[in-house]
């Protein structure tokens, strides 16, 4: 079993490219086969390193690991000329040499009469010869029907007279996609066809390419495509749909494809899967026919779950590019294992985590404004915690906490009154989590600092 992706290197790795991909890799891990990625590049006034090195980029982020490749279209020029030449002298082809003008006035004509616009054979039986203004067409049946069992839409009959002589090669002998995907899927070995349902027109075309050259049909499963929260495909207005987009904005690469398995495809009422449940669970018969929406809501609760129940350790290993895209040093302060700890259970993203931790390894000049204003009003509570804190024998959360009750208890206010302005004074923005703990990563030396700059401090 063999099955693969096959991406476009004309623009980034996006959220229903990726799908695919988890959906292909998933499948072939379940059947113990190979996942094989080609990069289908022909389009070469499009196709960009740039793109290629996106697409490679997101794959190895998201841990789609293929056991062949990365393949390259350009490379097996040589090998799609041969089987147009081989379509060409067993008469399964032929040339064409109707101008763009023609086809323009043809096309209208047809919509004109609400006939479906496609070419009419003109050249079909003319038996031209080669030169450089001729297309290449493949004489595609005009009797019979074209009939697939699709593994997720089921059986699909198209009527060969609705298909017309697809160009196979361009005029300036360019294979076209049609042609080089039927070749690369047979030299490949593919066995398993899963895309998204925006191909299941080149379908029937591409089933009569095979037929042709006497190949193996491989099976075919095509996804639903994804939609945004209006229920209009998904796209760029709907947020952010680069994979690498997301990485920049804080989520895992475990949540993200867990999101993405979830989007047309279920196994009960499980929402969390982890790599290894999701290919033994898998199964392309339970994939939806309707299309999926795409809410980054539950995108955020899953990434939020992931954070909260990875270990310290790996959410490091995945911080580590944000702190040094950053320039924030972690080696003056409290181990980072302790801080990521301290932030889990509070911190959507990875993005959050990194703000969170800044105040444990960076200081700062300035309180936000309007807080500072409100929350050091009364310098009373903030003066009597530091006389209290430099009383401290061991300075550790649970003897800070006990401090922080008694000033609360000494001068008969509430928590918020001594918590709020104590919380604003170690972070200068108020988004600090319990801040005895925040106290004893920061440390006795500066915290009593922060505390004395607040205490300073003019409304």
């Amino acid at each position: 079993m063999k099955s693969r992706f096959a991406p476009s290197p004309t623009g980034c790795l996006h959220i229903g490219g990726a799908r695919t991909a988890l959906f292909a890799w998933a499948w072939a891990k379940k059947q113990k086969g190979s996942f094989v990625l080609r990069i289908e590049d022909t389009d070469v006034e499009r196709s960009t390193q740039k793109s290629v090195d996106a697409i490679l980029d997101g794959m190895n982020w998201l841990g789609l690991d293929y056991d062949e490749g990365p393949f390259y279209q350009t490379q097996h020029f040589e090998r799609y000329k041969a089987v147009i030449r081989q379509l060409l002298d067993e008469g399964k082809s032929y040339y064409c040499e109707c101008s763009k003008e023609r086809l323009s006035n043809l096309r209208e004509e047809l919509i004109a009469k609400g006939e479906k616009a496609m070419y009419d054979g003109c050249c079909r039986n003319k038996g031209l010869s080669f030169d450089h203004h001729k297309v290449v067409r493949f004489k595609n049946p005009t009797n019979g029907v074209v009939v697939f069992n699709d593994a997720v839409k089921g059986k699909i009959s198209i009527a060969n007279k609705e298909l017309d002589d697809l160009i196979i090669a361009r005029t300036d002998g360019m294979p076209t996609y049609n042609l080089t995907v039927v070749v690369d899927d047979h030299d490949m070995g593919i066995t398993h066809v899963i895309r998204g349902d925006d191909h299941i027109n080149n379908t029937p075309r591409q089933i009569n390419l095979y037929q042709a050259l006497n190949w193996n049909l491989p099976e075919f499963s095509h996804l639903p495509m994804i939609l945004g929260s209006d229920g209009a495909r998904l796209s760029k207005r709907h947020g952010a749909v680069s994979v690498m987009a997301y990485r920049d904005a804080g989520f895992l690469p475990e949540a993200l494809l867990n999101y993405l398995v979830r989007l047309g495809w279920s196994h009960g009422d499980k929402e969390v899967f982890s790599l290894d449940e999701i290919v033994s669970l898998f199964d392309l018969k339970d994939i939806n026919k309707a299309p999926a929406s795409f809410n980054e809501e539950k995108l955020l609760w899953l990434n939020q779950e992931y954070i909260k129940n990875a270990t310290p350790e790996y959410l490091i290993k995945h911080l580590e590019w944000y702190l040094n895209n950053q320039e924030i040093s972690t080696h003056n302060g409290p181990a980072l294992v302790l801080v990521v700890e301290s932030l889990q259970q509070r911190s959507k993203t990875l993005l959050e985590m990194v703000e969170g931790l800044k105040m444990f390894y960076q200081d700062f000049d300035v309180f936000d404004e309007e807080l500072a204003n409100k929350q050091f009003q009364d310098k009373v509570p903030l003066k009597a915690l530091v006389k209290k804190l430099k009383q401290l024998d061991t300075w550790k959360s649970d003897e800070i906490k006990i401090i922080i009750k008694q000033v609360c208890d000494e001068l008969g206010i509430g928590f918020g009154k001594v918590g709020q302005p104590f919380r604003l004074a170690l972070s200068g923005n108020g988004n600090a989590g319990n801040i005895d703990t925040v106290a004893e990563l920061i440390g006795e030396e500066t915290t009593l600092k922060r505390l004395d700059r607040a205490i300073k401090y003019e409304c």
